[in-house]
């Protein structure tokens, strides 16, 4: 979920506490999520390395569906991409992480 930057506020008292009250409560999800490591909670999670759009050097992707790879005695899992060229879709390198099978 992203919150928007620039969101409707209505003019009347009423509306605006109704707008308000479900801004605090998408903000508050989030927040509460993301403090429990939620992947619900992360809005540049994909299976795969971006492919598309302008990235930065060090920008990071989290990956959505991790699952045990390799052969036994060297598996990991790619936890995301790291970005570690600048540009349009940049230049991206998995994460592994080893889970000592």
């Amino acid at each position: 979920m992203r919150l928007q930057a620039n969101p409707y506020l209505p003019d009347d008292l009423p509306g605006l506490v109704r707008q308000l009250d479900t801004l605090y409560r998408q903000i508050a999800t989030q927040l509460n999520q993301s403090s429990e490591g939620l992947i619900s909670a992360v809005t540049n999670a994909n299976t795969a390395a971006p492919v598309a759009g302008t990235w930065t050097q060090g920008d990071f992707v989290r990956n959505s569906q991790p699952g045990e790879l390799g052969v036994m005695g060297s598996k990991y899992l790619v936890f995301g991409w790291s970005c570690v060229a600048s540009g349009t879709p940049g230049t991206w390198v998995p994460l592994r992480l080893s889970t000592g099978n």
